[in-house]
């Protein structure tokens, strides 16, 4: 069965960060900023992550693949390279793929107790 790929092919994250700490038992509930991804279409797609900062130079591409007819979700905390990304400094992303999919950004806050999960649609480009 065909399945119509649906999306867009570039993906804008402009709030990201990742708490420095962490309270509870990890991994499960370490501090963390994640991109989910959903590959509705028949064809994998071949995903570029590039990190833009407030004071330097954006960094990546970040390379992933996300399956046919799959998601994907990927811990922003454990992409190592080109350069792993720091807690506690602001940065955004651009995410391109060369089939449309489907982007959420997730944070999970555990600095205190009382954690805090916060989930957002990616703003799909049409560029």
């Amino acid at each position: 069965m065909t399945t119509p790929a649906i999306g867009a092919t570039t993906w804008v994250v402009a709030d990201g960060y990742i708490p420095p700490s962490s309270t509870g038992p990890a991994p499960a509930m370490t501090s963390h900023d994640s991109i989910c991804m959903l590959n509705a279409g028949d064809a994998p797609a071949h995903v570029a992550v590039e990190v833009f900062y407030t004071d330097r130079e954006p960094v990546g591409p970040y390379e992933l693949t996300v399956p046919a007819r799959r998601a994907h979700h990927q811990r922003i905390n454990d992409l190592r390279g080109p350069e792993p990304i720091l807690p506690g400094v602001d940065y955004c992303l651009v995410i391109r793929s060369d089939h449309p999919i489907v982007v959420q950004h997730t944070r999970l806050d555990s600095r205190q107790a009382e954690n805090a999960l916060m989930s957002t649609i990616a703003y799909p480009s049409s560029r």
